[in-house]
């Protein structure tokens, strides 16, 4: 039997429930045949009494009402019970609330000049307007006088007595009425005109002013009052466009529009819907309605989601005003329907808050857009990674350069751009960028991957001054607020922006390597201060590689065309949870969903800052670095030396260092001579970057027995056989000869 349960279409009734209790023969009552359970358990137990568990001797209930009732008061229940805050959401967030005044003030200076424009206008109208108004008051002042209103029903009273003689008295009375009434009236006139008279002597006496005042203020009320009641004396400041309201009828029939079987199902067994509703449709913050719907059934809410086009028909809305979600909180066939009083895409973004004033700290939120309802939408950046991903021209590299924008607002942060796509998206960050690249050109590539091979360097310098300071001052083994803010250490956070980063994973020299550090930085780097974002316009296994792809924490999907893109970005088997970008149009840019900054992914639409604004923060922004002290690197006009990731020379330079006399040479012996042989290419070359250099030619690293020049001391490391390095660039030369010749 299936149990009762609140969410059924039929809801369970306690009280008809309790009546089945005294009455066994109710009609919903399931009840046990006795005997038929006596002779199954004697043939399936023969020694056991047959009436242990049944007394009585009559039908009992399967189900216990007192089981399934839910306790009506309870301490445990009002614990657990979420509390309603005390304060409207716009008074408890102050931008909200700022906003809001804004909002206000701008609305009456707007209001304000619009009519004083006007002024001269509306007075010609009210001076034309006040001879009727002057002839309206005394005719109806006339008609309250002698009682005129009344004269109709005089009159037909009269008509009737003709007829009926019996009806000359009605009209006696009221006649009597009248009379009555006049006289009354007539003494109240008498001091009126006295004062009519009064004023106008003074005004006569007054002077000029007054005497102007007197007639511009009978000239208004006048004209107010002659007024056709068809033109409004003021003209319109502000014209609005009210959306219809959200009903549970409308959303019940958009629902069965949907053609969705379940749904079918239900309406079929005569279910009207009405029980679809756990709580009313409210406004939500003057946006808009938000409508909460648990769907029958087996029905998912991801199923209405992916249906959202033709929802909005159904609605006849906008598909910018129709935003269904899935409620995972409380189950899969929960859907949070939100329909905005305007097209999302279309109305107008709030300016970001930070564009005029304000500074960042990467460790605490920052505004990084709006949701369907107009709520600002926070991203923090520090111990985590994000990625960004969208079909080309959805909002991707704005979204990108938001974030950059946000980070350079913070004075102790290095920011490190690389447009990959070429265009100059993210030049106006150059001058704050520790560094900065734009292009693919061969040249660009290796500006990209001396830079990563410097970043990845800092992260192990970072690992061992962190390993290093004691617990009470790092208590959590990785980079804090407190700690990004001492100079000494050098644990400023650092951001990186990648454009277009598929042009680096995809690179047929460096590509292998571009990956190697990008995986080892999304996972390590953020526990050292270090965030990367990289952004793509093609999340595929190639573009995004799954070890980058599958460690970051924040995501930002704008629209996506499948569901294997959707779930690149956004992490695995998001799209059968019903958080698919897939759903959004491509009028909808800069719009997608954002996960990993809450609980769930939200419908966020980015603050849009143009090129010429975003310029203008980032003035503010190196302003804010030079008192700090923090102009580094690109901004201060340093460059990165791009010789010695040049493969041409690597291998003729380590054979140089080494001498016949050294075989075999550990890693930092060697680059320690690079550095003293081509000091303006190998100035802070590692072993690490040494590796890397060689491992193209074939050449690599292994256990090397030698001994160290300072303690004399001698033991196995990492080194090279100087006999590889030969081979390598015998078979260099020769396949670039083969090459040339062909």
């Amino acid at each position: 039997m299936a149990s009762p349960h609140p969410h059924d279409d039929e809801r369970f009734d306690w009280q008809a429930a309790e009546a089945d209790l005294t009455d066994p023969n109710g009609p919903d009552a399931e009840v046990v045949d006795l005997d038929a359970a006596r002779s199954r358990r004697q043939t399936t137990a023969p020694d056991a009494d047959p009436d242990d568990d049944l007394p009585g001797g009559g039908p009992v209930l399967v189900d216990s009402v007192e089981a399934q009732r839910r306790p009506r008061f309870s301490l445990a229940g009002f614990r657990d019970a979420e509390r309603v805050p005390i304060l409207p959401g716009w008074l408890r967030s102050r931008s909200e609330f700022a906003g809001n005044v804004a909002w206000a003030g701008g609305f009456g200076l707007h209001a304000l000049a619009y009519h004083g424009l006007r002024a001269p206008k509306y007075t010609a109208k009210l001076a034309w307007h006040a001879p009727r108004g002057l002839s309206r008051t005394v005719r109806g002042y006339g008609r309250w006088l002698f009682d005129l209103e009344g004269e109709p029903v005089r009159q037909s009273v009269v008509h009737a007595a003709i007829d009926k003689p019996e009806e000359a008295r009605t009209y006696q009375g009221l006649s009597r009425q009248r009379d009555r009434r006049v006289r009354w009236r007539g003494l109240t006139a008498i001091p009126a005109v006295l004062a009519l008279f009064t004023l106008a002597g003074v005004l006569l006496a007054a002077p000029g002013a007054v005497q102007l005042a007197a007639l511009a203020v009978a000239v208004a009320v006048f004209g107010f009052v002659g007024a056709p009641a068809d033109k409004p004396l003021l003209d319109t400041a502000v014209v609005r466009t009210a959306a219809a309201p959200l009903t549970s009828a409308e959303v019940f029939h958009a629902l069965a529009a949907l053609n969705v079987k379940g749904i079918n199902d239900a309406i079929r067994r005569g279910d009207n819907g009405k029980r679809w509703f756990t709580a009313p449709i409210t406004r939500e913050n003057g946006t808009g309605w938000r409508a909460e719907v648990e769907l029958p059934r087996g029905v998912t809410a991801s199923t209405v989601v992916d249906k959202r086009e033709e929802l909005a028909a159904a609605l006849t809305r906008p598909l910018g005003c129709v935003w269904p979600e899935v409620n995972a909180e409380v189950h899969p066939g929960m859907l949070t329907l939100f329909v905005a009083d305007k097209d999302l895409s279309r109305a107008k973004q709030n300016p970001w808050p930070l564009l005029k004033s304000g500074t960042v700290n990467l460790f605490k939120p920052f505004p990084f857009g709006t949701d369907p309802r107009g709520r600002v939408v926070t991203l923090t950046l520090m111990f985590a990674s994000m990625i960004i991903g969208s079909i080309p021209r959805m909002g991707k590299t704005f979204a990108l350069r938001l974030a950059l924008l946000g980070a350079c607002l913070d004075p102790r942060a290095w920011i490190l751009a690389f447009d990959l796509k070429g265009t100059g998206d993210l030049s106006p960050l150059e001058p704050v960028a520790h560094r900065y690249r734009a292009g693919d050109d061969e040249e660009d590539i290796e500006y990209g991957i001396a830079a990563m091979r410097e970043v990845r360097t800092e992260m192990r310098r970072r690992t061992k001054v962190i390993r290093e300071l004691p617990p009470d001052l790092c208590p959590e083994n990785k980079v804090t607020d407190d700690l990004a803010s001492k100079k000494s250490l050098g644990l400023h956070p650092v951001v990186i922006g990648i454009d277009e980063c598929q042009v680096w994973f995809e690179h047929p020299k460096y590509g292998d390597e571009f990956e190697e550090i990008c995986t080892d930085l999304i996972k390590r780097g953020p526990a050292t201060g270090i965030t990367l974002i990289p952004a793509t316009q093609r999340p595929d296994d190639k573009s995004l590689p799954t070890g980058i792809s599958a460690n970051a924490v924040l995501r930002f999907c704008l629209k996506v065309m499948g569901y294997r893109e959707n779930d690149m970005v956004l992490g695995q088997s998001m799209f059968k949870s019903g958080i698919r970008a897939t759903m959004f149009a491509k009028r909808d840019k800069g719009i997608g969903y954002l996960a990993g900054e809450g609980d769930d992914p939200t419908i966020t639409r980015t603050f849009e800052i143009d090129s010429p604004t975003a310029k203008a923060v980032v003035v503010r922004a190196r302003a804010l670095r030079e008192r700090a002290g923090n102009i580094t690197g690109h901004a201060a006009g340093h460059t990165v030396n791009t010789d010695a990731v040049r493969r041409d020379t690597i291998l003729e330079d380590v054979l140089a260092v080494m001498g016949d006399a050294d075989p075999k040479l550990w890693s930092t012996t060697i680059v320690e001579r690079l550095a003293v042989l081509r000091p303006d290419v190998y100035a802070g070359f590692t072993a690490d970057q040494l590796r890397e250099a060689l491992k193209p030619h074939g050449v690599k690293t292994g256990q090397v027995w030698g001994t160290d020049p300072d303690t004399a001391e001698a033991a196995n490391r990492k080194g090279i056989t100087r006999a590889h390095v030969a081979d390598a660039l015998t078979k260099r030369d020769r396949d670039n000869g083969s090459a040339g010749r062909k």
